[in-house]
């Protein structure tokens, strides 16, 4: 049964009940669905877990798309958690974009199980804490597009449409860190994969998120890492061509 599709379901309401897990992971608008646990919208960047036996309501505008997992078994991290619906993280939402290419473009059964399987590593390394604040989910992912860019606080919160010191506490009570900390720990974590995966210069790497002094941001990195980029890349495994 474990499979990926794409689909769109119609505004009537419909009832189902089937003996396979299922998640829905909007691409393109919302579902409304009604399960034990959770009544309201999903959206994009949101994942529902609808469990074996467990009957669920849903209606969406015809104009959305889904990417629909069928699974025989939950992955650890969802099994094991009482919530029905969590946000899910950058990388996750980028590789349900390429799912939906390789799905509309190509029948390839060795594909479609790989695709499955990576799915389910990506799950594995969800936070599967219940969805926080919409406004605050959707400045995290502004911020993630925009970390080669110069950021403040007075910005983030105009973006929020809120006071700089409503926006502050609104985004600490549901993060549990202050927005510019949240910032930093991003930057790094992309400077990482970056030293990681390419071959960019460390003053490249600098600018792709959000530093214009490569002194600067290799006093961070070895503040958050305990070493300098340059050292970091050196210890990385890269094979030569």
């Amino acid at each position: 049964m474990n499979s990926l599709s794409i689909r769109s379901y119609q505004p009537l309401t419909e009832t189902h009940i089937h003996d396979w897990h299922q998640l829905v992971l909007p691409l393109q608008g919302s579902i409304h669905i009604e399960l034990e646990g959770y009544r309201g919208l999903v959206g994009v960047g949101e994942c529902v877990v609808i469990r074996s036996g467990q009957r669920h309501d849903f209606g969406a505008n015809e104009a959305a798309r889904f990417v629909v997992a069928d699974l025989d078994e939950l992955p650890a991290p969802l099994a094991d958690t009482p919530h029905c619906l969590f946000s899910i993280n950058p990388p996750l939402r980028s590789f349900l974009l390429f799912v939906e290419q390789q799905l509309e473009y190509r029948v390839d059964p060795q594909v479609e199980a790989s695709m499955v399987q990576l799915f389910g590593q990506l799950l594995s390394q969800q936070h599967m804490a219940p969805p926080q604040d919409r406004l605050i989910s959707a400045i995290q992912h502004w911020i993630t597009e925009q970390l080669h860019t110069s950021l403040g606080i007075n910005e983030l919160a105009r973006q929020a449409g809120l006071g700089t010191t409503q926006f502050k506490k609104r985004f600490r009570e549901q993060l549990g860190i202050s927005p510019m900390q949240y910032i930093t720990r991003e930057r790094m974590e992309k400077a990482r994969a970056l030293l990681s995966h390419t071959d960019l210069s460390v003053q490249q790497i600098a600018e792709q998120t959000g530093y214009s002094d490569v002194s600067a941001f290799s006093r961070r990195f070895s503040q958050h890492f305990g070493l300098p980029p340059r050292v970091f890349a050196q210890g990385q495994n890269h094979n030569g061509v």
